[in-house]
């Protein structure tokens, strides 16, 4: 395996790869890797003939006051991960590599970025394209796997992608969840032991919801209210929102009539957790 820090060297590696006819599959992340970013190396290594991961904790999708400075940063355990899981290349660049000091471009996405998350997390989103689209530039692979767990971020790297005709495919993969259902995240880890238990609450009232819709329930307002009431009876919770919108363009639904999604974030204690499911619209009724 490859450990690279500057972007001439990953690039090389890539082009190396491509000249040699393979396919070249791309996992972004910010490193803390766990089961579900390496559920997505499998998946890459199963499409894909060499598999790169970036190792990144990108400032410019941290909000004022969130968890930059403390976000985990395990690089030797990933680094064994990545070993383990079969990586080709790793990059890992300082942020002085990825950011210039006079850098002035952005990438913004409108509309998708303005629901759910975007208003709560000022410039996460944008961010978050920046960035992507510099890997995508760096690391000019053929395929980029995203986890469904961020499903929001996912629409809107697929919608930038498409307006920005790049020439990279995006493969979205199931959310990895713990045995009790939690959503797997590198912030899971911020969690005392009592809010772990409390947080398995959030996939238990999504699944609740998933199967009343599939069941025929199209009422939005009452899916949410369920959902809303199963996580507050499980204990003290910050519901920053719960929503379910249209599948493709994120926009909030008052009847389930197409695919959609049922997002959640939730503060339990100090810690900040999202999930979603997909809702099976074709059985919700007709």
């Amino acid at each position: 395996m490859l450990v690279v820090t500057t972007v001439d060297k990953g690039r090389e590696a890539v082009r190396d790869a491509q000249r040699l006819g393979r396919i070249v599959g791309l996992v972004p992340t910010m490193g803390a890797l766990h089961e579900g970013h390496l559920s997505l190396v499998r998946e890459a290594r199963r499409r894909c003939q060499y598999v790169a991961l970036t190792i990144f904790v990108n400032p410019a999708q941290f909000a004022g006051g969130e968890d930059y400075a403390v976000y985990p940063r395990p690089l030797e355990a990933d680094l064994a991960a990545c070993r383990t899981a079969g990586v080709d290349l790793v990059f890992a660049p300082e942020v002085g590599t990825m950011y210039g000091p006079d850098a002035k471009t952005t990438v913004r996405v409108a509309s998708l970025t303005e629901v759910l998350c975007g208003p709560r997390r000022p410039g996460h989103f944008e961010g978050v394209t920046t960035v992507v689209t510099k890997l995508f530039n760096i690391l000019p692979a053929d395929l980029a796997f995203f986890g469904e767990k961020d499903y929001q971020q996912l629409t809107v790297i697929r919608r930038m992608v498409a307006d920005l005709n790049l020439p990279i495919e995006v493969v979205g993969c199931p959310t990895v969840r713990e045995p009790d259902g939690l959503a797997m995240s590198s912030r899971n880890s911020y969690l005392s032991a009592a809010h772990r238990r409390q947080a398995s609450c959030l996939s238990r009232a999504l699944f609740a919801a998933r199967d009343a819709a599939a069941a025929g329930q199209r009422d939005v307002q009452k899916l949410v209210s369920a959902v809303r009431k199963t996580i507050l009876d499980a204990g003290p919770a910050d519901v920053e929102y719960v929503e379910i919108v249209d599948a493709a363009t994120l926009q909030a639904l008052a009847v389930i009539d197409r695919p959609a999604r049922i997002c959640l974030a939730v503060r339990i204690g100090p810690t900040r957790l999202i999930d979603n499911v997909a809702v099976d619209a074709g059985r919700a009724g007709d």
